[in-house]
């Protein structure tokens, strides 16, 4: 099968490409930007194509002949949804690394499709979502009738320009939770509790995280939080920013910001990657207050992205299941983050709380 990586002259992408290259893979690297991409295709001696995803005749030659794609170009709220309907027009299997909620709804909402077309749609192949997303699944198998779900994750890594956009974006749209089966809008840091996501309790805020969406597909548990630690002074920050999330939005504002992230923002090097872990967390409650708490320490967020999305990719290149939307876990299967470099055995804990706790 031949695949693709499509943003390889991104910062995440380029981290994939060297590493799918060390591993003697040989992915076409694809993107808008033919000298950047020539460039980094030339020094890894791989095939390099240069298209753009809002050219729909560009975009087909350039998927030419291509199997699979590893899409790594964001922000994805307007990547994801021109690349998913062209792979879906020429039956490619389609991969993203996006953590944002709309992606993994449209993609979710084009199963049937995906299924006729005998496809594989996955979005959220790196650390959006593979470890929360495998916690989820645990966490269900360990409490089959739970109820609520609470996700999150303590990460010290800093960003890189794709993922400070998103985040802007985000903070736009405000807060997402799941309540009753259906993604609701929230005040930001809508939540605060005390967790201990591995690393001692510390205070943490809801967050609208991809698995609001995902999780709901993977378990089935009807209301879903997901929480990301902060100071004091953060939460208060985000509580602040609700009364001016209007202003955050108007397109001047987003354009601005976003180019001020393209001069000053660079994404974390190998040496600060390798010396920050992530914790992550999850716990689940029945309606008679049950619970279950699990915890895994896994590499960096962008180290596993780059080990995730490359097990994703040589997975289906191995064995494609029947076509359809799937989550990370769906596809492969709960232990695929227990099994990343970096990562530690999954841990679980059975407790009991108030049914309203």
């Amino acid at each position: 099968m031949a695949w693709m990586i499509y943003g390889a002259n991104g910062y995440t992408g380029e981290l994939i490409a060297r590493e799918a290259q060390r591993r003697g893979l040989t992915p076409i690297l694809a993107g808008r930007s033919p000298d950047r991409v020539g460039t980094l295709a030339g020094e890894l001696g791989l095939e390099a194509r240069s298209f753009a995803l809002d050219d729909s005749a560009a975009l087909e030659r350039g998927l030419a002949d291509i199997d699979l794609v590893l899409h790594c170009a964001g922000p994805f709220s307007a990547t994801a949804t021109p690349m998913i309907e062209a792979c879906l027009a020429s039956r490619i299997h389609y991969l993203d690394i996006t953590g944002e909620i709309a992606v993994f709804e449209y993609a979710q909402a084009q199963h049937e499709r995906a299924r006729e077309a005998g496809i594989v749609l996955c979005p959220g192949v790196g650390f959006d979502v593979i470890p929360t997303d495998c916690v989820a699944a645990a966490l269900k198998k360990a409490l089959p009738d739970a109820t609520h779900l609470a996700l999150g994750f303590d990460s010290r890594s800093g960003f890189s320009p794709g993922t400070a956009k998103t985040s802007v974006e985000g903070m736009a749209q405000g807060g997402k939770v799941r309540r009753n089966g259906r993604i609701e809008s929230v005040p930001l840091a809508y939540s605060v509790r005390r967790i201990d996501f591995g690393d001692g309790a510390k205070l943490a805020m809801t967050i609208p995280w991809g698995d609001v969406s995902t999780a709901w597909y993977t378990t089935g548990i009807p209301n879903i939080e997901v929480y990301l630690p902060g100071s004091p002074a953060m939460i208060q920050n985000a509580k602040r920013a609700n009364a001016f999330r209007w202003l955050i939005g108007l397109r001047p504002v987003q354009k601005f910001i976003k180019s001020r992230i393209d001069s000053k923002v660079k994404g974390p090097d190998e040496t600060l990657r390798d010396k920050l872990p992530t914790f992550v967390w999850g716990e689940v409650r029945n309606a008679r207050g049950e619970t279950r708490t699990a915890r895994i320490k896994t590499a960096n967020g962008y180290s596993l992205t780059i080990t995730g999305s490359l097990a994703v990719v040589e997975h289906l290149l191995a064995k494609a299941p029947a076509g359809g939307a799937y989550t990370p876990s769906q596809l492969v299967d709960a232990d695929l983050v227990a099994r990343l470099p970096g990562s530690g055995p999954m841990s679980l804990e059975s407790g009991l709380s108030s049914p309203s706790g």
